[in-house]
């Protein structure tokens, strides 16, 4: 599938007509299959291959260096995870992979568990702190976007996003000498979040599946990010806008050898925002189909069926 790409200098430096468009493009395309490619941002190529650099040499470590940024009571929600811990919702089996997650660079000032450093990679800290405040910035105008075409004003989303705790992830797909699992590196799931940006992975392997039912690989340029709807923005537009189930699979057997990087960045809220379905998407034709909850127990109920709390 070649997604939608649309220019977010559209809406951030254009005409009024301009950042209409925008607004209408980026949520058609999140009513429809819930996932577009966006250009025109700030996140540069060297900001990728640098931050992809220190990523790969963190996971390039032996096991007793990465442990050294392991916290067993984080919940895999800041430094290293390792290899098999986390499954999708509703499997037993784990996914492939092992991570590393940052939250909020000023974690302490907004309340909020402090990032695991890495102690022998200087770089990596500093590397990851700029691209995290770049995708923060990049998420909001991206939610005020939403917010428009929802109907409500810009900034309806900002004041929870400015204490909110957005995830950054950098995860390892090891490679395998043999194939398992019927290539799945990463099964069928949704994310959590609100929205979810990607950046260009190291290797194929993402895979949406469509409204027929059928699993279609996304292709796009590695300059682009791609951005998905999460579940928090479904349950909040009462499935106006679609929560996409994707996954992550082998490529070809001969390729199968080579390890796999990615690099999501998760929007996420501040945890007491209130995720009751929005009234202007609520209807006689289209009743109301989530309780109320806030963002922080919605993401503690999800944890837990993941595996991670």
């Amino acid at each position: 599938m070649n997604l939608k790409t649309i220019n977010l200098k559209k809406f951030t430096e254009s005409t009024k007509i301009e950042r209409s468009e925008f607004v209408d493009d980026l949520g058609q395309a999140f009513e429809t299959i819930g996932f577009a490619a966006i250009e025109g941002h700030d996140f540069t190529s060297n900001d990728r291959d640098l931050l992809q650099k220190n990523i790969k040499s963190f996971f390039n470590q032996s096991q007793i260096e990465k442990m050294k940024s392991h916290d067993p009571n984080a919940k895999g929600q800041r430094g290293f995870t390792s290899f098999g811990t986390e499954h999708a919702k509703g499997e037993e089996t784990p996914d492939l992979k092992e991570f590393f997650q940052w939250g909020p660079m000023d974690a302490k000032k907004r309340g909020l568990d402090e990032n695991i450093l890495v102690p022998n990679l200087p770089e990596m800290d500093e590397t990851v702190s700029r691209a995290y405040n770049k995708l923060e910035a990049i998420g909001q105008d991206l939610m005020k976007a939403i917010a428009l075409h929802l109907c409500l004003p810009e900034d309806f989303f900002i004041s929870y996003l400015n204490q909110g705790h957005s995830i950054f992830r950098a995860i390892h797909y090891p490679g395998q000498t043999n194939a398992t699992q019927n290539g799945i590196r990463a099964a069928a799931h949704e994310d959590i979040n609100l929205i979810t940006l990607l950046m260009g992975a190291s290797a194929e392997g993402l895979e949406l599946l469509s409204k027929e039912g059928v699993w279609l690989p996304i292709h796009v340029t590695s300059d682009v990010l791609v951005i998905n709807v999460g579940d928090m923005l479904q349950r909040l537009t009462n499935n106006v806008m679609r929560s996409t189930t994707h996954r992550v699979v082998n490529p070809a057997p001969e390729k199968q050898h080579l390890p796999r990087f990615s690099m999501p960045f998760f929007v996420h809220p501040n945890e007491k925002m209130p995720l009751d379905c929005l009234n202007i998407c609520v209807s006689d034709e289209k009743p109301k189909e989530y309780s109320n909850i806030t963002a922080g127990e919605y993401l503690h109920q999800r944890l837990v069926e993941i595996g991670l709390a």
